[in-house]
Protein backbone atom coordinates (compact mmCIF):
# COMPACT_ATOMS: atom_id res chain seq x y z
CA UNK A 1 0.00 0.00 0.00
CA UNK A 2 1.08 3.19 -0.66
CA UNK A 3 1.77 5.44 2.33
CA UNK A 4 3.10 8.75 2.27
CA UNK A 5 3.88 11.65 4.89
CA UNK A 6 3.65 15.17 5.70
CA UNK A 7 6.46 16.04 8.34
CA UNK A 8 6.74 19.50 9.87
CA UNK A 9 9.17 21.20 12.06
CA UNK A 10 6.87 23.31 13.99
CA UNK A 11 9.35 25.92 14.69
CA UNK A 12 7.15 28.24 12.48
CA UNK A 13 3.93 28.59 10.51
CA UNK A 14 2.72 26.01 7.76
CA UNK A 15 3.67 28.31 4.37
CA UNK A 16 3.07 28.12 1.21
CA UNK A 17 5.95 25.86 0.32
CA UNK A 18 5.24 23.05 2.98
CA UNK A 19 1.79 23.30 2.23
CA UNK A 20 2.18 22.45 -1.51
CA UNK A 21 4.02 19.76 -0.69
CA UNK A 22 1.26 18.61 2.10
CA UNK A 23 -1.35 18.64 -0.99
CA UNK A 24 1.30 16.46 -3.25
CA UNK A 25 2.15 13.82 -0.47
CA UNK A 26 -2.08 13.75 0.32
CA UNK A 27 -2.90 13.24 -3.22
CA UNK A 28 -0.50 10.82 -3.97
CA UNK A 29 -2.27 8.47 -1.58
CA UNK A 30 -5.43 9.86 -1.95
CA UNK A 31 -4.74 9.02 -6.13
CA UNK A 32 -3.25 5.40 -5.50
CA UNK A 33 -6.06 4.61 -2.50
CA UNK A 34 -3.25 4.74 0.12
CA UNK A 35 -2.74 6.33 3.27
CA UNK A 36 -1.39 10.14 3.99
CA UNK A 37 0.79 10.27 7.75
CA UNK A 38 1.03 13.75 9.33
CA UNK A 39 4.19 13.51 11.52
CA UNK A 40 5.26 16.24 13.41
CA UNK A 41 9.20 16.89 14.23
CA UNK A 42 9.29 18.52 17.30
CA UNK A 43 12.70 17.41 18.39
CA UNK A 44 14.14 21.54 18.20
CA UNK A 45 13.03 21.59 21.90
CA UNK A 46 14.51 25.47 21.56
CA UNK A 47 12.72 26.67 18.55
CA UNK A 48 9.50 24.14 18.49
CA UNK A 49 6.18 25.63 20.05
CA UNK A 50 3.04 24.24 20.64
CA UNK A 51 1.65 27.51 19.36
CA UNK A 52 3.18 26.82 16.21
CA UNK A 53 2.15 23.16 16.35
CA UNK A 54 -1.24 24.35 16.57
CA UNK A 55 -0.72 26.79 13.67
CA UNK A 56 0.17 23.64 11.61
CA UNK A 57 -2.74 21.43 12.31
CA UNK A 58 -5.08 24.62 11.65
CA UNK A 59 -3.80 25.19 8.33
CA UNK A 60 -3.84 21.43 7.55
CA UNK A 61 -7.60 21.59 8.43
CA UNK A 62 -8.62 24.85 6.99
CA UNK A 63 -6.88 23.46 3.44
CA UNK A 64 -8.51 20.33 4.06
CA UNK A 65 -5.81 17.47 3.80
CA UNK A 66 -7.65 15.40 6.25
CA UNK A 67 -4.82 12.77 7.83
CA UNK A 68 -5.06 9.08 7.89
CA UNK A 69 -2.73 9.02 10.96
CA UNK A 70 -0.95 10.78 12.95
CA UNK A 71 -0.25 13.60 13.99
CA UNK A 72 3.04 11.72 15.74
CA UNK A 73 5.38 13.64 17.53
CA UNK A 74 9.18 12.95 17.75
CA UNK A 75 9.55 14.19 20.84
CA UNK A 76 7.16 11.09 21.94
CA UNK A 77 9.34 8.24 20.36
CA UNK A 78 12.98 8.82 22.29
CA UNK A 79 12.28 5.63 23.67
CA UNK A 80 12.61 4.07 20.39
CA UNK A 81 15.39 5.96 18.89
CA UNK A 82 17.48 5.24 21.53
CA UNK A 83 16.74 1.55 20.93
CA UNK A 84 17.52 1.41 16.91
CA UNK A 85 20.93 3.17 18.49
CA UNK A 86 21.94 0.72 20.78
CA UNK A 87 21.07 -1.95 17.73
CA UNK A 88 23.15 0.01 15.53
CA UNK A 89 25.99 0.51 18.37
CA UNK A 90 25.99 -3.23 18.67
CA UNK A 91 26.00 -3.69 14.76
CA UNK A 92 28.90 -1.82 14.75
CA UNK A 93 27.24 0.55 11.96
CA UNK A 94 27.65 2.92 14.78
CA UNK A 95 30.80 4.05 17.41
CA UNK A 96 30.95 6.56 19.73
CA UNK A 97 33.45 9.46 19.03
CA UNK A 98 35.10 11.33 21.79
CA UNK A 99 35.85 14.60 19.52
CA UNK A 100 35.50 17.49 21.21
CA UNK A 101 33.74 20.34 19.96
CA UNK A 102 36.96 22.48 20.06
CA UNK A 103 39.09 19.71 18.57
CA UNK A 104 36.18 19.46 15.70
CA UNK A 105 36.05 23.65 15.25
CA UNK A 106 40.34 23.49 14.44
CA UNK A 107 40.07 20.56 12.36
CA UNK A 108 37.35 22.51 10.28
CA UNK A 109 39.62 25.51 10.17
CA UNK A 110 42.41 23.41 8.94
CA UNK A 111 40.66 22.24 6.18
CA UNK A 112 39.27 25.85 5.04
CA UNK A 113 42.72 26.76 5.27
CA UNK A 114 43.68 24.30 2.78
CA UNK A 115 40.33 24.88 0.64
CA UNK A 116 39.45 21.55 1.28
CA UNK A 117 35.86 20.47 2.13
CA UNK A 118 35.26 20.97 6.42
CA UNK A 119 34.31 17.01 6.93
CA UNK A 120 34.54 14.60 10.10
CA UNK A 121 38.24 12.64 9.72
CA UNK A 122 36.98 9.54 11.34
CA UNK A 123 39.91 9.56 14.32
CA UNK A 124 37.30 7.79 16.41
CA UNK A 125 36.03 5.30 13.47
CA UNK A 126 36.95 1.76 14.77
CA UNK A 127 38.63 0.02 11.74
CA UNK A 128 40.53 -3.41 11.23
CA UNK A 129 43.98 -2.87 12.68
CA UNK A 130 43.07 0.76 13.65
CA UNK A 131 44.49 1.64 17.43
CA UNK A 132 41.74 4.06 18.94
CA UNK A 133 42.71 6.27 21.62
CA UNK A 134 41.99 5.83 25.22
CA UNK A 135 38.18 7.30 25.45
CA UNK A 136 39.09 10.65 27.42
CA UNK A 137 37.73 10.61 31.06
CA UNK A 138 34.58 12.42 32.26
CA UNK A 139 33.87 12.95 28.66
CA UNK A 140 30.32 11.54 27.02
CA UNK A 141 30.52 10.59 23.19
CA UNK A 142 28.27 11.64 20.17
CA UNK A 143 27.02 8.72 18.37
CA UNK A 144 28.23 8.59 14.68
CA UNK A 145 27.10 6.22 11.43
CA UNK A 146 29.84 4.39 9.90
CA UNK A 147 29.21 5.78 6.59
CA UNK A 148 30.58 3.50 3.63
CA UNK A 149 33.41 4.99 2.36
CA UNK A 150 33.61 3.64 -1.05
CA UNK A 151 31.19 3.09 -3.78
CA UNK A 152 28.37 5.28 -4.59
CA UNK A 153 24.83 6.06 -2.91
CA UNK A 154 22.18 6.61 -5.82
CA UNK A 155 18.53 7.02 -6.18
CA UNK A 156 15.69 7.49 -9.14
CA UNK A 157 13.98 10.43 -7.65
CA UNK A 158 10.91 10.74 -9.41
CA UNK A 159 10.44 14.30 -9.97
CA UNK A 160 14.66 15.19 -10.52
CA UNK A 161 15.49 11.64 -12.20
CA UNK A 162 18.66 9.97 -10.94
CA UNK A 163 20.75 11.24 -8.63
CA UNK A 164 24.46 10.10 -7.48
CA UNK A 165 26.21 10.26 -4.70
CA UNK A 166 30.02 9.24 -3.97
CA UNK A 167 30.15 8.17 -0.51
CA UNK A 168 33.70 9.21 0.05
CA UNK A 169 32.11 12.72 0.05
CA UNK A 170 29.80 11.71 3.09
CA UNK A 171 31.83 11.76 6.74
CA UNK A 172 30.03 9.93 9.34
CA UNK A 173 27.07 11.85 10.16
CA UNK A 174 26.72 12.51 14.45
CA UNK A 175 23.29 10.41 14.71
CA UNK A 176 23.03 11.05 18.62
CA UNK A 177 24.13 14.12 20.51
CA UNK A 178 26.40 13.91 23.85
CA UNK A 179 23.14 14.00 25.93
CA UNK A 180 21.75 11.14 24.50
CA UNK A 181 18.97 13.04 22.53
CA UNK A 182 18.77 11.60 18.47
CA UNK A 183 19.32 13.92 15.67
CA UNK A 184 17.14 15.20 12.56
CA UNK A 185 18.55 13.01 9.85
CA UNK A 186 18.46 9.53 12.28
CA UNK A 187 14.98 10.44 13.76
CA UNK A 188 13.56 10.87 10.30
CA UNK A 189 14.83 7.75 8.94
CA UNK A 190 13.45 5.62 11.94
CA UNK A 191 9.91 7.34 11.26
CA UNK A 192 10.34 6.26 7.73
CA UNK A 193 11.12 2.75 8.63
CA UNK A 194 8.48 2.41 11.20
CA UNK A 195 5.58 4.02 9.68
CA UNK A 196 6.44 2.09 6.21
CA UNK A 197 6.86 5.04 4.52
CA UNK A 198 6.95 4.19 0.62
CA UNK A 199 7.00 7.45 -0.85
CA UNK A 200 8.77 10.65 0.36
CA UNK A 201 7.44 13.94 -1.24
CA UNK A 202 9.46 16.99 0.32
CA UNK A 203 11.39 20.01 -1.30
CA UNK A 204 14.59 19.66 -2.80
CA UNK A 205 16.45 21.30 0.16
CA UNK A 206 16.28 17.99 1.39
CA UNK A 207 18.36 16.56 -1.52
CA UNK A 208 21.73 16.56 0.52
CA UNK A 209 20.06 14.52 3.36
CA UNK A 210 18.97 11.94 1.28
CA UNK A 211 21.79 9.91 0.41
CA UNK A 212 22.55 9.71 4.18
CA UNK A 213 19.29 8.59 5.20
CA UNK A 214 19.77 6.01 2.43
CA UNK A 215 22.54 4.58 3.74
CA UNK A 216 21.10 4.40 7.24
CA UNK A 217 17.96 2.66 6.00
CA UNK A 218 20.11 0.46 4.37
CA UNK A 219 22.75 -0.32 7.53
CA UNK A 220 19.24 -1.24 9.49
CA UNK A 221 18.24 -3.46 6.42
CA UNK A 222 15.12 -1.72 5.86
CA UNK A 223 13.21 -0.68 2.80
CA UNK A 224 14.32 2.32 1.22
CA UNK A 225 11.26 4.47 0.22
CA UNK A 226 10.86 6.43 -3.22
CA UNK A 227 12.30 10.02 -3.40
CA UNK A 228 10.24 12.53 -5.23
CA UNK A 229 11.87 16.40 -4.17
CA UNK A 230 10.13 19.48 -5.20
CA UNK A 231 11.49 22.43 -6.70
CA UNK A 232 11.20 25.84 -4.56
CA UNK A 233 8.77 27.88 -5.02
CA UNK A 234 10.02 32.11 -6.26
CA UNK A 235 8.03 34.88 -5.42
CA UNK A 236 6.64 36.91 -7.95
CA UNK A 237 9.71 39.24 -8.05
CA UNK A 238 11.71 36.04 -8.92
CA UNK A 239 13.47 35.48 -5.59
CA UNK A 240 13.37 32.49 -3.51
CA UNK A 241 10.01 32.94 -1.40
CA UNK A 242 9.82 34.73 2.26
CA UNK A 243 8.37 36.39 4.41
CA UNK A 244 8.56 39.91 2.91
CA UNK A 245 6.35 38.24 -0.14
CA UNK A 246 3.51 38.56 2.12
CA UNK A 247 1.64 35.46 3.85
CA UNK A 248 3.58 33.77 6.55
CA UNK A 249 1.27 31.52 7.19
CA UNK A 250 -1.19 29.25 5.02
CA UNK A 251 -3.73 30.61 7.64
CA UNK A 252 -2.85 34.23 6.41
CA UNK A 253 -4.55 33.57 3.17
CA UNK A 254 -7.58 32.80 5.31
CA UNK A 255 -7.18 35.92 7.33
CA UNK A 256 -6.80 37.64 4.04
CA UNK A 257 -9.82 36.24 2.49
CA UNK A 258 -9.07 33.67 0.17
CA UNK A 259 -11.32 30.07 0.01
CA UNK A 260 -9.18 26.92 0.90
CA UNK A 261 -10.54 25.63 -2.58
CA UNK A 262 -9.25 28.94 -4.60
CA UNK A 263 -5.70 28.13 -2.43
CA UNK A 264 -5.68 24.48 -3.04
CA UNK A 265 -5.54 25.11 -6.51
CA UNK A 266 -3.36 27.26 -7.26
CA UNK A 267 -1.11 25.43 -5.21
CA UNK A 268 -1.43 22.21 -7.63
CA UNK A 269 -0.62 24.46 -10.74
CA UNK A 270 3.13 25.00 -8.74
CA UNK A 271 5.37 22.48 -10.80
CA UNK A 272 2.50 20.25 -11.73
CA UNK A 273 0.44 20.45 -14.61
CA UNK A 274 -2.45 18.48 -16.39
CA UNK A 275 -2.31 19.54 -20.09
CA UNK A 276 -4.22 23.13 -20.16
CA UNK A 277 -6.08 22.50 -16.82
CA UNK A 278 -6.25 25.82 -15.02
CA UNK A 279 -9.17 25.14 -12.88
CA UNK A 280 -10.33 21.86 -11.42
CA UNK A 281 -11.73 20.59 -8.45
CA UNK A 282 -10.66 18.52 -5.59
CA UNK A 283 -11.62 15.35 -6.89
CA UNK A 284 -10.34 15.68 -10.65
CA UNK A 285 -7.15 17.05 -9.14
CA UNK A 286 -7.17 13.31 -6.94
CA UNK A 287 -7.94 11.39 -9.88
CA UNK A 288 -5.23 13.50 -12.50
CA UNK A 289 -2.42 13.99 -10.18
CA UNK A 290 0.91 12.02 -10.47
CA UNK A 291 4.65 12.84 -10.11
CA UNK A 292 5.74 12.35 -13.95
CA UNK A 293 4.22 15.29 -14.47
CA UNK A 294 6.14 17.35 -11.96
CA UNK A 295 8.74 20.05 -13.38
CA UNK A 296 12.07 19.94 -11.86
CA UNK A 297 12.39 23.84 -12.47
CA UNK A 298 11.42 26.53 -10.02
CA UNK A 299 7.90 27.37 -9.91
CA UNK A 300 7.13 31.09 -9.60
CA UNK A 301 4.21 32.42 -7.33
CA UNK A 302 1.60 34.45 -8.80
CA UNK A 303 -0.51 36.72 -6.97
CA UNK A 304 -3.03 37.84 -9.40
CA UNK A 305 -3.70 34.14 -10.80
CA UNK A 306 -4.26 33.09 -7.17
CA UNK A 307 -6.93 36.30 -7.12
CA UNK A 308 -8.28 35.72 -10.68
CA UNK A 309 -8.78 31.80 -9.06
CA UNK A 310 -10.09 32.59 -6.19
CA UNK A 311 -12.79 34.94 -7.64
CA UNK A 312 -13.77 32.25 -9.78
CA UNK A 313 -14.57 29.96 -6.98
CA UNK A 314 -16.04 32.62 -5.12
CA UNK A 315 -18.78 33.38 -8.36
CA UNK A 316 -19.17 29.60 -8.29
CA UNK A 317 -20.13 29.22 -4.79
CA UNK A 318 -23.91 29.67 -4.18
CA UNK A 319 -25.03 32.70 -3.23
CA UNK A 320 -26.37 31.34 0.18
CA UNK A 321 -23.37 29.48 0.79
CA UNK A 322 -21.26 32.40 0.63
CA UNK A 323 -22.93 34.34 2.55
CA UNK A 324 -22.04 31.46 5.64
CA UNK A 325 -18.43 32.47 4.96
CA UNK A 326 -18.72 36.09 4.46
CA UNK A 327 -21.37 36.95 8.04
CA UNK A 328 -18.73 36.65 10.35
CA UNK A 329 -16.40 39.06 8.28
CA UNK A 330 -19.00 41.66 7.74
CA UNK A 331 -19.88 41.55 12.05
CA UNK A 332 -16.39 41.59 12.67
CA UNK A 333 -16.86 45.31 10.94
CA UNK A 334 -19.59 46.19 12.63
CA UNK A 335 -21.99 45.36 10.60
CA UNK A 336 -25.32 44.10 11.55
CA UNK A 337 -27.12 41.82 9.97
CA UNK A 338 -30.98 40.81 10.84
CA UNK A 339 -33.27 42.60 9.20
CA UNK A 340 -32.08 44.34 6.76
CA UNK A 341 -30.61 43.94 3.12
CA UNK A 342 -30.75 40.09 2.28
CA UNK A 343 -27.43 38.98 2.21
CA UNK A 344 -27.02 36.12 -0.53
CA UNK A 345 -29.32 39.24 -2.76
CA UNK A 346 -25.91 41.48 -2.07
CA UNK A 347 -23.92 39.07 -2.64
CA UNK A 348 -24.99 37.82 -6.02
CA UNK A 349 -24.98 41.72 -7.32
CA UNK A 350 -21.98 42.07 -6.16
CA UNK A 351 -19.55 39.07 -6.16
CA UNK A 352 -18.64 39.70 -9.93
CA UNK A 353 -17.00 42.91 -8.69
CA UNK A 354 -14.33 41.64 -5.66
CA UNK A 355 -11.84 38.82 -5.71
CA UNK A 356 -11.59 38.22 -1.98
CA UNK A 357 -13.89 38.05 0.92
CA UNK A 358 -12.59 41.15 2.34
CA UNK A 359 -12.77 42.95 -0.62
CA UNK A 360 -16.52 42.16 -0.93
CA UNK A 361 -17.08 42.84 2.76
CA UNK A 362 -15.74 46.04 2.42
CA UNK A 363 -18.33 46.85 -0.83
CA UNK A 364 -21.13 45.55 1.42
CA UNK A 365 -20.29 47.02 4.48
CA UNK A 366 -22.97 49.92 3.43
CA UNK A 367 -26.07 47.69 3.87
CA UNK A 368 -25.69 47.10 7.23
CA UNK A 369 -23.77 49.94 8.67
CA UNK A 370 -24.19 53.62 8.80
CA UNK A 371 -22.67 55.48 6.13
CA UNK A 372 -20.85 58.76 5.96
CA UNK A 373 -19.64 59.46 2.32
CA UNK A 374 -16.25 61.44 2.02
CA UNK A 375 -16.46 64.84 2.05
CA UNK A 376 -14.30 64.96 -1.27
CA UNK A 377 -16.14 62.20 -2.61
CA UNK A 378 -19.17 64.79 -2.17
CA UNK A 379 -18.22 67.90 -3.43
CA UNK A 380 -17.35 66.00 -6.63
CA UNK A 381 -20.10 64.65 -7.27
CA UNK A 382 -22.93 66.63 -5.56
CA UNK A 383 -22.95 69.45 -8.19
CA UNK A 384 -25.47 72.18 -8.30
CA UNK A 385 -27.15 70.59 -11.29
CA UNK A 386 -27.46 67.33 -9.33
CA UNK A 387 -29.36 68.67 -6.65
CA UNK A 388 -31.96 69.54 -8.25
CA UNK A 389 -32.57 66.16 -9.60
CA UNK A 390 -31.69 64.41 -6.26
CA UNK A 391 -34.31 66.03 -4.75
CA UNK A 392 -36.70 65.01 -7.12
CA UNK A 393 -35.70 61.37 -7.27
CA UNK A 394 -36.10 61.21 -3.46
CA UNK A 395 -38.83 62.59 -3.36
CA UNK A 396 -40.44 59.54 -6.29
CA UNK A 397 -38.95 57.12 -4.50
CA UNK A 398 -41.78 57.28 -1.62
CA UNK A 399 -44.46 56.27 -3.96
CA UNK A 400 -42.22 53.78 -6.37
CA UNK A 401 -42.80 50.19 -6.68
CA UNK A 402 -39.95 48.91 -4.77
CA UNK A 403 -37.87 46.83 -7.67
CA UNK A 404 -34.85 47.60 -9.50
CA UNK A 405 -36.84 47.76 -12.78
CA UNK A 406 -39.47 50.55 -11.15
CA UNK A 407 -36.62 52.48 -9.58
CA UNK A 408 -34.47 52.37 -13.20
CA UNK A 409 -37.65 53.58 -14.83
CA UNK A 410 -37.65 56.66 -12.04
CA UNK A 411 -34.35 57.47 -12.78
CA UNK A 412 -34.70 57.46 -16.23
CA UNK A 413 -37.70 59.72 -16.03
CA UNK A 414 -35.66 62.09 -13.80
CA UNK A 415 -32.52 62.61 -15.67
CA UNK A 416 -34.72 63.45 -18.76
CA UNK A 417 -36.93 66.31 -16.36
CA UNK A 418 -33.69 67.68 -15.40
CA UNK A 419 -32.11 67.53 -19.05
CA UNK A 420 -29.08 65.83 -17.44
CA UNK A 421 -26.80 62.39 -18.23
CA UNK A 422 -27.17 59.38 -15.99
CA UNK A 423 -23.73 59.97 -14.22
CA UNK A 424 -24.89 63.39 -13.43
CA UNK A 425 -27.48 61.66 -11.25
CA UNK A 426 -25.90 58.22 -10.48
CA UNK A 427 -22.46 59.11 -8.97
CA UNK A 428 -23.77 61.53 -6.40
CA UNK A 429 -26.89 58.66 -5.68
CA UNK A 430 -23.76 55.96 -5.04
CA UNK A 431 -21.83 58.30 -3.10
CA UNK A 432 -25.07 59.08 -0.39
CA UNK A 433 -26.16 56.06 -0.27
CA UNK A 434 -23.22 53.73 -0.53
CA UNK A 435 -19.76 55.76 0.38
CA UNK A 436 -18.77 54.73 -2.98
CA UNK A 437 -18.19 56.31 -6.13
CA UNK A 438 -17.95 52.94 -7.85
CA UNK A 439 -21.25 50.12 -7.15
CA UNK A 440 -23.17 48.00 -9.30
CA UNK A 441 -26.28 49.17 -11.52
CA UNK A 442 -27.33 52.05 -9.58
CA UNK A 443 -31.36 50.91 -9.49
CA UNK A 444 -30.14 47.14 -8.18
CA UNK A 445 -27.81 49.01 -5.74
CA UNK A 446 -31.37 51.39 -4.35
CA UNK A 447 -33.13 48.49 -4.65
CA UNK A 448 -31.10 46.45 -2.27
CA UNK A 449 -30.66 49.17 0.38
CA UNK A 450 -34.45 49.03 1.32
CA UNK A 451 -36.67 52.41 1.07
CA UNK A 452 -36.48 53.66 4.78
CA UNK A 453 -32.51 53.38 4.68
CA UNK A 454 -32.32 55.06 1.15
CA UNK A 455 -35.01 58.06 2.01
CA UNK A 456 -32.64 58.71 5.20
CA UNK A 457 -29.69 58.79 3.79
CA UNK A 458 -30.54 60.81 1.55
CA UNK A 459 -32.60 63.39 3.51
CA UNK A 460 -29.42 63.40 5.63
CA UNK A 461 -27.19 64.84 2.74
CA UNK A 462 -30.01 67.02 0.67
CA UNK A 463 -32.02 68.40 4.02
Amino acid sequence: MVRTRFAPSPTGYLHIGGARTALFSWAYARHHGGQFILRVEDTDLERSTPEAVQAILDGMAWLGLEHDEGPFYQTKRMARYKEVIQQMLAEGSAYPCYMSPDELNALREAQLARKEKPRYDGRWRPEAGKTLPEPPAGVAPVIRFRNPQTGVVAWDDLVKGRIEFANRELDDLIIARADGTPTYNFCVVVDDWDMGITQVIRGDDHVNNTPRQINILQALGANVPQYAHLSMILGDDGAKLSKRHGAVSVLQYDDDGFLPEAVCNYLARLSWSHGDDEIFSRDEFVQWFDLTHITPSAAQFNTEKLLWLNQHYMKQMPPAALAEKLAPRLQARGAKLDGGTNLANAIALYVERCNTLNALADALLGFYTEVSPAPELLQKHLTDEARPALVDFAAGLREVAWNAPAIGALIKTTIEKHAIKMPKLAMPLRVILTGQAQTPSVDAVVALIGRERALARLAAVLG
